[in-house]
């Protein structure tokens, strides 16, 4: 099926109550992985390209045009994301390879630059139908550069979204990028208090160090979009290795990335439940 427009998966996930996954792509199997985990739990998904992955590959075109193939043949509605970019070169090369949404990172900006970056993107994006998303409040972690202490005030968030005409925020609440151990402690006081300060849907980055009890809590206080990247990567990489020191002989990638790729698809389905997606009829 064509690409899903990711605002019609956040329109869905707002109207049902859950939250909509968004997992991180890096290599082709990623995609697979996702779509397939996506399809055994019946519910929408959202690929995301990060500007870290693009900057691995070398450019945007190649990993996105794999990722939006797969998408396209998969079996549920998948959408198209680019995360954390902080050029508009990018953004514009995103939008000429049909990505639905782009995630605008000015949090590092004083508040006066962020707000303006922003609202420019914002403008040039709705002119061509993607839907912006933005941060607010540093998320701990992030290329050693913040705060994990920093969380993001409720009228602080309600302004910007009002002065940059954002579509979705991702906003600081006690998660972590790149945690390799699941014991975040969110603020569920927080997260419902921005819920009804902030009239577009509320992200939460660094959601691989969240428990599962708590990431169900988080959507309830009024999550609606939750990225899980490090997570799938570390269950993706010990799968790697289980399967090579299972056979010292092996030379053959498809024997040692094939349970990989069946490892992150089984927990991404096992996730979108976590998150709220309704079981299909």
């Amino acid at each position: 099926m064509p690409l899903t427009p990711t605002a019609e998966i956040l329109g869905t996930a707002e109207r049902g109550g859950f939250a909509a996954g968004a997992f991180n792509v890096i290599q082709i199997e990623h995609a697979e992985a996702i779509l397939s985990g996506a399809a055994r739990a019946g519910a929408p998904v959202i690929l995301q390209i990060s500007e870290n992955a693009v900057s691995y590959h070398g450019g945007l075109a190649p990993v996105a045009a794999a990722a939006r193939a797969a998408a396209e043949a998969a079996e549920v509605p998948a959408a198209l994301h680019l995360d954390h970019a902080t050029g508009f070169a990018l953004i514009r090369e995103a939008a000429e390879c049909g990505f639905g949404s782009v995630m605008y990172d000015g949090s590092r900006l004083p508040w006066d630059e962020n707000v303006r970056s922003t609202r420019e993107v914002t403008a040039w994006c709705h002119d061509r139908g993607l839907l912006v998303e933005a941060e607010l409040g540093e998320i701990g972690g992030k290329d050693g550069a913040h705060t994990p202490g920093v969380r993001t005030d409720p009228a602080e968030a309600a302004a910007f979204v009002s002065a940059t005409g954002v579509d979705a925020l991702a906003v600081a609440v006690g998660s972590s990028h790149a945690m390799t151990v699941r014991q975040a402690a969110l603020d569920l006081p927080l997260i419902a208090a921005l819920r009804a300060a902030v009239p577009v849907p509320l992200v939460l980055h660094g959601s691989s160090g969240v428990p599962d009890r708590t990431l169900t809590a988080a959507v309830a206080a009024g999550m609606r979009k939750v990225n899980i990247a490090t997570h799938l990567n570390r269950l993706y990489t010990e799968a790697v290795r289980e399967a090579l020191a299972a056979d010292p002989t092996l030379v053959d990638p498809r024997r040692w990335l094939a349970p990989a790729r069946e490892a992150v698809a089984t927990e991404v389905s096992r996730l979108l439940r976590i998150l709220g997606a309704p079981t299909p009829r």
